[in-house]
């Protein structure tokens, strides 16, 4: 099946996107969860890297913009190596329907089922907007906590790796916008703002519906202070005879690198 993809960029190289209204801070939804892994630390195996070598894979893997990286006395590059917490995806259940990005969307039919019942959205908090004319909005959310995850305060503050958040939407043609991205860089106290990105894009209509679009957005020199990011998006649905027929979205995306 021939690979569908738009433009790298926000807009997908097409009609230029409408900015949603800003809400002034992100909704507060639960707690982040505890981290879920590489599972519980073990102690190392034999084979398991030495400290030394920990270090080389990492900052080769890594590649810092100096070449290396310094760790506060509470962290060792033996446990950076078992959570590998740059360059992997944050969120949890990134894919919760297992929709393949590589074919276009499978053929959906109106449900009557919650959302829920169609995969596994373990770590997303999900709540429904009404809007007019049989419309809603289906709003997934996480909160994702960097330092629970691995990373650490010096990092984040000195060295501001890139923050990219990422997402692929289905183009149901349910309505003229049937997507909006909404994300948050939060300080410690998870409700002031430091950076945001909000965006609403227009499809263009073309073409065979079904296809992925993809959304992303790389923040870079946000400044000090960041340990939460908040991902939400919300998705476009048009109530029918039978049921709900639902605007797909896969692959979400955080993570944090130091390189694009």
């Amino acid at each position: 099946m021939e690979e569908v993809r738009e433009g790298p960029e926000l807009g997908c190289g097409m009609e230029e996107p409408a900015s949603p209204q800003k809400p002034a801070s992100p909704p507060p939804p639960p707690s982040p969860p505890s981290p879920a892994a590489p599972e519980t630390p073990r102690l190392p195996a034999p084979e398991s890297p030495t400290e030394a070598h920990a270090r080389q894979l990492l900052l080769q893997e890594w590649a810092p913009p100096r070449g290396s990286l310094e760790l506060p006395p509470r962290l060792t590059w033996k446990l950076l190596f078992l959570r590998r917490p740059l360059y992997r995806n944050l969120l949890r259940s990134p894919n919760p329907e297992g929709i393949n990005i590589y074919e276009p969307a499978p053929p959906t039919r109106p449900t009557q089922q919650p959302l829920e019942a169609l995969g596994n959205f373990h770590g997303w908090h999900i709540r429904t907007e009404k809007l007019q004319q049989n419309l809603s909005w289906t709003v997934k959310q996480q909160c994702v906590d960097l330092l629970a995850e691995g990373l650490w305060e010096e990092l984040l503050d000195d060295e501001q790796p890139r923050i990219t958040v990422m997402d692929w939407f289905e183009d149901s043609r349910l309505d003229a916008c049937v997507y909006e991205l909404h994300v948050w860089l939060l300080a410690a106290d998870r409700s002031t703002v430091i950076a945001q990105h909000h965006v609403a894009p227009r499809t263009s209509g073309r073409g065979p519906p079904g296809h992925w679009i993809q959304v992303s957005h790389v923040f870079r020199q946000y400044g000090p202070g960041v340990r939460f990011v908040h991902f939400l998006h919300k998705t476009k649905n048009r109530m029918e005879r039978g049921g709900l027929r639902r605007t797909r979205v896969t692959d979400s995306s955080v993570s944090v690198q130091f390189r694009e």
